[in-house]
C-alpha cells in the first residue's frame, strides 16, 4: 500500500480553492431566490415551492456525478473529477447572465398552473443554475477523500469550510455593495433591480476563474497511484462486482445516524432562506407584506445579504474555536452545543425589531452553519475510509442534504399558514426548534 503521506498547506488550499467561487454562486442563489421570485408575483405562501428544486436537482446530480466520475479517467489533464467542475462551472456562469434577467424579457405574459411566464423562465433558469452548481461542487468533496488521508481530513475539511464562508461572504455582500456604489436597488415592478443583476454578473466572473485555478494547478492520481492509495488490489479496481472494502452495514449505519441528524439542520437553514427576507422587511423596515417593488421590501432585501454575510463571519470565529470544543467535548458533543447555538440564534429573531440587533442572532446562527460545513463530512468520509466507491457514496451522501430540505420546501407554506399565522418570522423559529432535535439527535452518531 502506498505511504498516505501528508499534503502541504498550499497543495490543500488549491485542492479546495474553486470551491470560494463556486460558493459565490451558492450565496447569490440563497440569499436572492426569494427576493427574485417574490418580485416577479409569487405569493408568500408560493414561496417554499421555488427552493424545491435547488435540493432536487442536488439529489439527482450529485450522486450521477459521483457514480461517472468514480469510472472516470481522462488523462492527466482532465483527471477524474475535475472535468466536472469545469463543465458545471461553464454552465453556471452561463445561467447566471440569465436568471435575474427573468422579468426583463418580452415574454406574453400568461398564467400557467399559478405562475406567470416571467417566473416560468426564472424556475428553468433556477433549476439549471442549481443543477450546475451542484455539478461544480461535489467534486471538491470527492478529491478530499480521494487525495488525502484519514490524519489531515479535518484540516481538508476546514480550509474547504473557511472557504466556503469567505465565498458566502462575498455573494451575499454583493447586492448591497453595487447599491452603496449607486447601482439601482429599485426596478419597476416585476423587474429585478440592477444592483442584483450586477451581483450574479460578478459572481459568475468570480466563479470561472476560481475554478479554473483549480482546474490547472491540482493533479489528480492515476489510476495506479489511486489504487496504491486507498489499498485496492488490482481485481477490486477491475471489477465493479467485487465486494467494497466497506461492509454495507456499517455504510447504512453511518448514513442514517448522521443523515438523521443532516435531515433537521437542513430543513431549518431551508426555511432560513426562504423566509428570511419577508421577516426582517417586516419586522425591521416596515414593509406592509405586500408591494414587492417597494423600497422597503428591497432594502431588506439587500439587507438580508448583510445578516448572512454575519451569518458567514460568526461561522468562521466558531470553525477557529471547533477544534477546542471538540478536544474538551468530543465531536459530538461539539456537534451538539454548536446546533444548540444556532437554535438560540433562530429563535430570538422574532423578538427583533432594530436591523442591527439581528447581527446578534446571526452570528449565532453561524455556529450550527460552521458544525455542519465540518463534522458530517469529516465523520461519513472517515468511516467509509478504504471504500472504492467513495465517489459514489458521497453522492448519495449529499441526499441527506437534499432530502430535508425538499421535505421542508413542501411543508413550508402548511406551517406558515397553520402554526405561524402567516408570520414568515415564526418560520425562524420553526427553525430553531429543528436545530433542538437534531442536538439531540446527535447522541445517536457512532464515532468508530
Amino acid at each position: 500500500m502506498m505511504n498516505k503521506r501528508d499534503l502541504s498547506f498550499r497543495q490543500l488550499f488549491n485542492l479546495s480553492f474553486g470551491f470560494f467561487g463556486v460558493q459565490i454562486a451558492y450565496a447569490l442563489q440563497s440569499a436572492n431566490i426569494s427576493r427574485i421570485f417574490a418580485t416577479l408575483g409569487a405569493d408568500p405562501h408560493q414561496l417554499s415551492f421555488f427552493w424545491i428544486l435547488p435540493p432536487l436537482m442536488g439529489m439527482i446530480v450529485q450522486p450521477i456525478v459521483g457514480i461517472l466520475s468514480d469510472k472516470t479517467w481522462m488523462g492527466k489533464f482532465f483527471g477524474r473529477r475535475k472535468f466536472y467542475l469545469l463543465i458545471g462551472a461553464v454552465i453556471a456562469v452561463a445561467v447566471m447572465a440569465l436568471l435575474p434577467n427573468a422579468g426583463d424579457f418580452s415574454f406574453e405574459q400568461r398564467v400557467y398552473l399559478g405562475l406567470n411566464t416571467a417566473m416560468w423562465f426564472g424556475l428553468f433558469s433556477l433549476m439549471f443554475l442549481d443543477t450546475s452548481i451542484n455539478i461544480a461542487m461535489q467534486p471538491f468533496k470527492m478529491m478530499v477523500g480521494d487525495m488525502v488521508n484519514e490524519k489531515q481530513k479535518g484540516t481538508a475539511y476546514a480550509i474547504q469550510s473557511a472557504l466556503c464562508n469567505a465565498g458566502s461572504l462575498v455573494g451575499y455582500l454583493f447586492p448591497i455593495f453595487f447599491t452603496w456604489i449607486g447601482i439601482a436597488n429599485t426596478a419597476p415592478d416585476g423587474v429585478i433591480p440592477a444592483s442584483v443583476k450586477w451581483s450574479f454578473y460578478v459572481g459568475a466572473a468570480i466563479l470561472i476563474l476560481c475554478a479554473l485555478y483549480t482546474f490547472f494547478v491540482v493533479e489528480e492520481m492515476n489510476p495506479q497511484e489511486y489504487a496504491e492509495f486507498h489499498g485496492l488490489n488490482k481485481k477490486e479496481e477491475a471489477s465493479a462486482d467485487d465486494e467494497d472494502n466497506v461492509s454495507t452495514a456499517h455504510i447504512v449505519r453511518a448514513f442514517a445516524t448522521i443523515g438523521l441528524v443532516q435531515f433537521f439542520c437542513w430543513a431549518a437553514f431551508m426555511y432560513m432562506w426562504t423566509y428570511s427576507n419577508g421577516a426582517i422587511a417586516t419586522q425591521c423596515f416596515g414593509w406592509d407584506g405586500v408591494t414587492t417593488s417597494a423600497a422597503a421590501f428591497q432594502d431588506a432585501g439587500n439587507w438580508v445579504g448583510v445578516v448572512f454575510a454575519i451569518q458567514s463571519v460568526g461561522s468562521l470565529l466558531w470553525a477557529m474555536a471547533l477544534p477546542f470544543i471538540e478536544h474538551r467535548f468530543g465531536n459530538r458533543g461539539a456537534y451538539a452545543i454548536s446546533l444548540l447555538v444556532g437554535a438560540v440564534g433562530f429563535a430570538s429573531i422574532i423578538l427583533v425589531s432594530n436591523q442591527y440587533v439581528l447581527f446578534v442572532s446571526y452570528l449565532l446562527i453561524g455556529a450550527a452553519w460552521a458544525a455542519m460545513l465540518a463534522l458530517p463530512f469529516t465523520l461519513f468520509t472517515n468511516a467509509i475510509s478504504g471504500s472504492k466507491h467513495m465517489g459514489t457514496l458521497l453522492g448519495f451522501f449529499n441526499c441527506t442534504i437534499c432530502i430535508p430540505q425538499i421535505v421542508a420546501a413542501v411543508l413550508g407554506g402548511v406551517l406558515l399558514t397553520n402554526i405561524c399565522a402567516g408570520a414568515q418570522a415564526g418560520m425562524l423559529v420553526v427553525a430553531g426548534v429543528l436545530l433542538v432535535l437534531g442536538a439531540l439527535s446527535v447522541i445517536l452518531i457512532k464515532e468508530k
